[in-house]
């Protein structure tokens, strides 16, 4: 029997169960189907894992600091070109990590400030990045501040609360952050 006559084996991708759409060029497919009749059934055995054991991605989501120290809000100048703006501090939440953590931990991390949680304002999927956004009201406790994060920072600074949409446009605040900040004066 030639190669020609050989049924065609089901194939099985490099690219597995994401893209089951996609097949691999023939020499590639020819090598993956030598690969598995050669292999031992402890080899089979993983080839045909099931991905049920396998913890599913978690999307990525940040957590703002909305540092108050009447009458003023911490900000920080992003140094990426698409950010005209200022911004609150921020981090990515990773998993294991609170919102909460990360947002203290990235504002001492940023802007040599020291604050504490007082709650959360609330949170949404960011219109402009598609990032998923927890906003957190902190309180201020210690420190100047200073870019302690030049490679992600431009600048750092306290605004004055009345000013605040001068530095950032009030279209792009979430609403309930101006609200809390009202709330907090």
């Amino acid at each position: 029997m030639t190669n020609r006559q050989r049924p065609k084996p089901k194939p099985f991708t490099i690219s597995g169960k994401s893209h089951p759409d996609v097949t691999p060029r023939p020499a590639i497919q020819q090598v993956l189907d030598h690969a598995l009749e050669n292999a031992t059934p402890e080899q089979r055995e993983r080839f045909y894992a099931s991905d049920s054991d396998v913890t599913p991605a978690v999307a990525l989501s940040a957590a703002l600091a909305v540092v108050v120290k009447q009458p003023d809000i911490l900000l920080v100048r992003p140094r990426t070109p698409e950010s005209a703006s200022w911004q609150f501090p921020a981090g990515v939440v990773k998993p294991q990590s609170s919102p909460e953590a990360v947002a203290v931990r990235e504002t001492l991390a940023e802007t040599g400030i020291d604050c504490a949680v007082r709650g959360q304002i609330g949170s949404r999927t960011h219109p402009i990045t598609g990032v998923y956004c927890v906003y957190l009201l902190c309180e201020y406790l210690a420190g100047e501040p200073e870019n302690r994060d030049p490679f992600e920072n431009i600048n750092v600074r306290w605004v004055p609360t009345d000013d605040l949409t001068k530095f950032i446009p009030s279209d792009r605040i979430y609403p309930p952050v101006l609200d809390a900040i009202k709330e907090a004066s």
